[in-house]
């Protein structure tokens, strides 16, 4: 059983604002301006609404935080307060995501490598480079987990350099008549173009949900939970959107949707190539080692679904004392199918269609756990904050829906299809518990 922190060594809220930000602002964002480039400088009008709903999301997870603290809050807000089918159908859908997140920094890492050697801007070597930074990291990690681990807290603050240093250049050379020049590039209806762009957006949202881990280390948390999770995604918002303006509006987005190394980029456009460099470095090893962190977890969501009875534990190792080397052999070996499938004429396209899908299979999860929230409601004593609570859940879920709708046409179809593999899958499970109980 894990200690609970004492009153002393508990955080404030503005520390805990910092950590939850600092839970979201990773190395998915290095390649995110180029595919957001390929809309446009309009796309701040998307991270003005992906902003709130992000906002209006961290929420849900701080009051769920709140009324049911559990560490498996993915599987079991739904399986409690909806019914265990939803429970299994997240735990699926964050797996998927985990899978096909990866790859998207994965490509972060050719991307910047691509910085140093362009050749690697090539989409057949781009593939093969990306599939050997994965079995790379997962031979790092088979060798020596806490390593990786360890090199992914290490590299948090040089990982933050790329965008300080693009942003403070980028604001000082803004070009008002260059930020609207690439109002929409797409050519699409304005509300088309923005509503498309939410769910590349949202890419740099993902892990709001760990704002529920302020619960366990914050002081007064009924009262500090929520002010930590809606001021560390606003924090996170601010910089995400000071990035974006200052990029769209110091470089032309035709040239920022065509690089593999957006930040490093503009920082040789704007203070030449030695300083780019260096940045470029910066960002190469943030994405490195928040890749190896990405394919522990992965192998950890396919441990904890062999422990629930989702996954055949002779795919997996359920022993969580044990280095996962057949769960990381496993996710090494879907990420490669991912890369290999997903191939387009630039890192960024790439990028974008993994991120899209990504996002589209965590909104279906945020949805379900919005709407667990709904039945925990019942738990608030007073009337009117049992009514707020219920509303912000069905709000987050709605949003959640849209962006899954809003998404590009293209990515809708796999992540309709990831949602509807819930099902039959769900029916083997039991058919396989039943079996078992049979035997």
């Amino acid at each position: 059983m894990t200690d609970t922190p004492s009153a002393a060594r508990r955080i404030g809220p503005l520390l805990a604002t910092v950590l939850v930000a600092g839970n979201m602002i990773g190395s998915g964002v290095f390649l995110l301006p180029a595919t957001l480039a390929a809309i446009g400088s309009s796309t701040i009008i998307g991270w003005v609404i992906a902003s709130a709903g992000a906002m209006l999301l961290a929420g849900v997870f701080a009051l769920l935080a709140t009324l049911r603290p559990t560490p498996d809050g993915i599987v079991d807000y739904p399986a409690q307060g909806l019914s265990p089918f939803f429970g299994f159908a997240n735990w699926l859908l964050y797996w998927l995501s985990c899978w096909v997140g990866s790859p998207a920094i994965a490509l972060a890492v050719t991307g910047y490598l691509a910085f140093f050697f362009p050749v690697l801007s090539d989409p057949l070597i781009s593939v093969w480079t990306t599939i050997g930074v994965i079995w790379l990291m997962t031979l790092a990690n088979v060798i020596g987990a806490r390593t990786v681990a360890r090199l992914g807290g290490l590299t948090l603050v040089i990982g933050l350099a790329p965008v300080a240093v693009a942003t403070v250049l980028g604001l000082l050379a803004f070009d008002s008549a260059t930020f609207a020049a690439g109002w929409n590039a797409t050519g699409k209806p304005l509300a088309q173009a923005v509503g498309g762009s939410l769910a590349p957006i949202f890419w740099a949202f993902l892990g709001l949900e760990s704002a529920t881990i302020a619960a366990a280390v914050v002081r007064d948390p009924q009262r500090n939970v929520a002010r930590a999770a809606l001021g560390g995604v606003g924090l996170a918002a601010l910089i995400y959107m000071a990035a974006s303006v200052a990029l769209m509006g110091s470089i032309p987005v035709a040239v920022l949707a065509k690089s593999t190394a957006p930040f490093a980029d503009s920082i040789r456009i704007l203070a030449g190539s030695t300083l780019a460099s260096v940045i470029a470095v910066c960002a190469l090893l943030k994405a490195a080692g928040t890749m190896g962190g990405w394919l522990l977890l992965t192998a950890e969501t396919s441990r904890s679904g062999a422990a629930y009875g989702f996954l055949p534990r002779a795919l997996t190792s359920p022993d969580p004392a044990r280095t996962p080397v057949r769960n990381l052999l496993l996710s090494a070996g879907l990420i490669s199918l991912v890369i290999a499938s997903s191939m387009s004429p630039t890192l960024g396209k790439q990028f974008g269609v993994l991120i899209n899908i990504a996002v589209n299979l965590s909104m279906a999860m945020y949805a379900l756990c919005a709407l667990a929230l709904v039945s925990f409601a019942r738990q608030i004593a007073a009337p009117g904050k049992r009514l707020a609570a219920r509303a912000m859940a069905l709000g987050g879920a709605a949003f959640a829906v849209w962006v899954v709708a809003a998404s590009d046409p293209g990515m809708l179809a796999p992540s309709l299809w990831a949602f509807a593999a819930t099902v039959p899958m769900y029916g083997l499970v039991l058919l396989a518990r039943r079996l078992k109980a049979k035997a």
